[in-house]
This record gives C-alpha cells, structure tokens and sequence, in this order.
C-alpha cells in the first residue's frame, strides 16, 4: 500500500470508518500504513500524516483546532491533538494538546496528561494527569506528581525550562517528583508558577510550590516546599570568568535523571506490558519503548558532550577520568538483573489487580494498597539506586545527595 497515492489511502480508511471532515484538505505520505490508522478517529482538515512508525487509534481527534502536522507518532485512543507540529511522540489514552504546539523527539504525554496552546516539548515524559498551561517551553523534563484529573501537578502559563548552557550543553535534565514513586499515582502534585523558570539540570520533590515569577536554580529534595524569590541581582562581570559550575551536581543530577529513565523502562517492560488491549495496544507499547530508548540514548549523548568539554578544560575528577567504563555499564536499559525478588512479587500483585479491575491502567494502579504500592516504589529505587550509588562511589559523597 505504500505505493498509493494520498486520495486512495483517504479513500480506503473512510471505507473502514475514519472520519475525514474535509479529505481533500488532509494529505497522507506514501510510507504510512493504512492498517495502522484505526476505525472512529478523526482527522481534520489540514492535517498531514507522516511516517512508517505512525500509529493512531480510535476515538483520537487530529488537528480539531489548527492543522496539524504528524511524524512517526503513535497516538493513543481518544487522543485530542488541537493542531502544530508533532514528530516521534507518544500520547497515551485521553491526552491532549491545544493548537500551535510543537512535540519533538523524546516525548511520551501519559494518559490525560495535556498541554494548553503553543507549548513547545522536546525529550519530555509527563505522568498521567499532569497539565502544562499556555505559551511554554517545557523540554528535557520528567514531570509527575497528583492523584487525579483534580488533583494534579500543574505548570503556569509563560513557564520555561532553561536546558541550554552558556558553554553550549544540554546536560540539563530536570526531574519533577520521580518514577518510583510517581507512577504510583498517590502523591502530591508540584505547582510551578507561570511566568517563570526553572534551570536544569535540577531535582524538585513532590508537593513543592514554586510561586509565580520565581527563577528556580536550585534542587529541592525536600517535599511540601515553597520556594519564592526577589528579581535577581544585576551584575557585570568579564565573560572569561563564566566557569563551568558545580560539575559534580550536574553529573549526579544527570546520572539521577538516567536511573529513573532506567526505571521507567523496567515499569514499561514488566507492569505496563500487562495491560496491553483496546486501550493500550501493542504498537502504542512498542512506540513508548522505543521513546524511551530514545530518551535514554539522549541523555548519555549530552552527558558525553558535556563529560569531553569538562575534560578538556582540565578538570578531573573519578567519573570523568572513567566515563567510557560508566558509560558502557548504563546503555542498556533492558538488563533483566532488575526483575529481583521485589519486582516479581509486584509483578504478580499488579496481575491479580488486573483479574479484579481489568486492563484500565489508571483504576487498577489507583487500587493499590499503600502496602502493595511501596511494594513496587522499592523495586524500582532499587533500580535509581543501582545507577547513582556507583555515580556517588565514583564522584565522592557530598551533603544532601539524598535519592
């Protein structure tokens, strides 16, 4: 089918039940497969789906608001994309975007996850719930925290993530809450205030406040914080003294933000694997895996960058002398050493929870007991452990390095 042109794709996936408002506005490439493009969604005029990868399921609406432009995405069911630009994405069940987005590489929006209009994300993991305003830019983040539709965390209109250096690396990973403890929906949200920023690389707990116009620069391991600030100083000073920072923080932050990837993959390859149906087919599963692949693959490609340039100024320190050994020990986030005797036990509660709630992901984790629940948060700090004990062995301990 991939030698069809655009008009006899549209035409075949309207005889099995794709909706097509205005089908001689949307444009369909040669690669797509029709077969990959499920019954009862939508897609608006304007629209151009892109890419072999591509996957959308039913209930999905595509560009509703503006056009919107699809690469290589897998959208889930009942997926709203309001229109703008989206490339190598997932959207699980129920998220949504509002138009003029822009959604690039390394983004997984989890279900009912959503972002208001032009919000620009890139190498970013949003948790269920979690909900960006309007007018961000939010990339290279890790964001969870929150209960429910009600109770979630939030990001401010006119918020940035600062994940560019003036020495010209993205070693700026950011988490917000974390994974071990985030994908057990039952902790409280973060609020960051709009009209501010947040400089990664940085670590902020759950249940912190960051008030409205506040520049954050640093990490907050302490949950139920408000941190608030006065504009910052002014100063003038000769560039040459612009040195490289707190190198051992932002290796620690970045091998922090590396352990939780790691586990997250472990939560995709043993818990979310169980819930694959309707709702979470297998392409939509294969799509978040490769994403976070991807997302891992990012992060050591940066801290490599960043590793060589700290090298070269001379700057030594254990993990930098040993980065390629480090390196080698943390690229596959497959390593089956994880399934220890904690993860098969949650393992098998997250099985008897699905007998008796069936394959909704967002009831069946809310079910769990706080028992059950920390269950599975120590197996997967067992995995965040794992990565930074040896970054810490390498780096030498430091006051409030706190996982």
């Amino acid at each position: 089918m991939c030698n069809m042109s655009s008009s006899e794709k549209i035409e075949i996936l309207k005889q099995k039940g794709v909706c097509f408002p205005s089908p001689l506005c949307v444009e369909i490439g040669e690669e797509v497969e029709p077969d990959r493009i499920q019954a009862e969604c939508t897609i608006y005029g304007g629209s151009k789906i892109y890419g072999r990868d591509t996957f959308i399921c039913r209930g999905a609406q595509i560009g509703y608001e503006s056009p919107a432009t699809l690469e290589n995405c897998c959208v889930g069911p009942d997926v709203r994309l309001g229109g703008g630009f989206y490339k190598s994405a997932v959207f699980l069940k129920g998220a949504k975007t509002g138009p003029n987005a822009h959604v690039r590489e390394g983004t997984i929006l989890e279900e009912s996850a959503g972002i208001a209009h032009c919000v620009g994300l890139k190498q970013t993991i949003l948790f269920p719930y979690v909900t960006l305003g309007s007018l961000i830019n939010f990339c290279d983040c890790l964001m969870a925290g929150g209960t429910g539709p009600k109770n979630h965390s939030e990001v401010g209109s006119s918020y940035i993530h600062f994940n560019f250096t003036p020495l010209q690396d993205k070693a700026t990973p950011s988490l917000l809450g974390n994974v071990p403890e985030g994908v057990m929906l039952n902790n409280e949200p973060i609020f960051l205030g709009g009209q501010g920023g947040l400089v990664g690389p940085c670590r902020i707990a759950f249940g912190t406040v960051i008030a409205a116009g506040t520049i954050c620069r640093r990490d907050e391991t302490r949950p139920g914080r408000l941190i608030f600030g006065a504009p910052a100083r002014q100063g003038n000073i000769s560039r040459a003294a612009l040195g490289p920072g707190n190198v051992k923080r932002v290796l620690f932050n970045n091998i922090v933000y590396i352990g939780n990837l790691r586990a997250l993959f472990q939560w995709y390859s043993y818990i979310r694997i169980l819930f694959i149906s309707d709702d979470f087919p297998k392409p939509l599963f294969r799509g978040a895996c490769n994403t976070l692949k991807n997302a891992l693959d990012e992060r050591f490609r940066r801290l490599s960058e960043y590793v060589d340039k700290i090298r070269s100024s001379g700057h030594k320190n254990a993990l930098i002398d040993s980065w390629e050994t480090v390196l080698s020990t943390l690229e596959n986030p497959e390593d089956s050493s994880h399934t220890s005797i904690l993860g098969n036990r949650f393992i098998n509660i997250m099985k008897e929870k699905i007998e008796s709630n069936g394959y909704d992901y967002l009831s069946t984790i809310g079910a769990l007991s706080e028992n059950e629940a920390r269950t599975g948060t120590e197996w997967l700090n067992l995995i965040v452990r794992d990565t930074c004990d040896y970054a810490i062995h390498m780096l030498g301990p430091e006051p409030g390095w706190e996982i």
